[in-house]
């Protein structure tokens, strides 16, 4: 057993953490001593070892405690997309080093907004069609963009990254103020009017897979910074639940 002292030196997290983890049910003790003092076995050690690895993937503790609490977790496979997800974030990572690197050589600045060129769009659509090529939603998607040309593309996806931008500003907000909400809204409706029927449902479910990592996540959090596809779900998720 150890104390929570000795676990919060081993782990590099404050007793106050700790002590909000158990509160919040997070992370229980193994035990309690006679005079109140947390105890905590290998399993709990173990746990806080899960816990970390999500609080570095920026899930929130609310879905922490939902995923390690589930009947259905499966510690292995959760490690195993851990590692997926962190090595992603490590590429990424990489990527931005090397962007600003040659920045830093160049001594200008040459960052490019444009983000979705034509062939970009196109490996987008390819995907879609891949995962959901059947469904509705892609077939009313493939008539109203049968016409696009280039430039058309270049618009409707100029103005659609502007959405995931301007959740970027806010994403240091809570996800279920009025301006958060407003932006789900807009997205909602922009779906609706230039891809197809965005109902709450689909709405929820590209949340999910705005937040679920890849190359999803990289470009939304590109547009509006790091954290940004997250909080994009959080609000959509609240919009859905009222």
């Amino acid at each position: 057993m150890m104390t929570v002292n000795e676990v919060s030196k081993l782990a590099g997290v404050s007793i106050r953490t700790l002590q909000y983890y158990d509160k919040i049910g997070l992370l229980k003790p193994a035990e309690y001593t006679e005079s109140g003092y947390r105890l905590y076995d290998d399993t709990a050690i173990e746990r806080l070892q899960q816990i970390l690895l999500f609080k570095e993937l920026e899930f929130p503790l609310k879905d922490i405690k939902e995923i390690i609490m589930s009947p259905d977790f499966d510690k292995k496979k959760a490690l195993e997309q851990q590692i997926e997800l962190l090595t992603l974030k490590k590429e990424h990572l990489e990527n931005l080093i090397k962007f600003a690197r040659g920045i830093n050589i160049k001594g200008e600045n040459t960052m490019d907004f444009s983000a979705f060129d034509t062939k970009k769009i196109d490996e987008y659509t390819k995907k879609a069609k891949e995962q959901w090529g059947k469904s509705p939603e892609f077939k009313e998607f493939e008539e109203k963009s049968k016409d696009w040309n280039d430039e058309d593309k270049k618009g409707v996806y100029a103005d659609f990254i502007k959405i995931f931008e301007d959740f970027g500003k806010i994403k240091d907000t809570d996800p279920s103020s009025k301006k958060a909400q407003g932006l789900v809204k807009e997205l909602k409706g922009y779906i609706s009017e230039h891809f197809y029927k965005c109902s709450d449902e689909v709405l929820l479910g590209l949340g999910k897979m705005y937040a679920g990592g890849g190359e999803f996540t990289d470009n939304i959090n590109s547009y509006g910074g790091e954290g940004t596809a997250d909080f994009v779900y959080q609000a959509i998720k609240n919009y859905c639940e009222k």
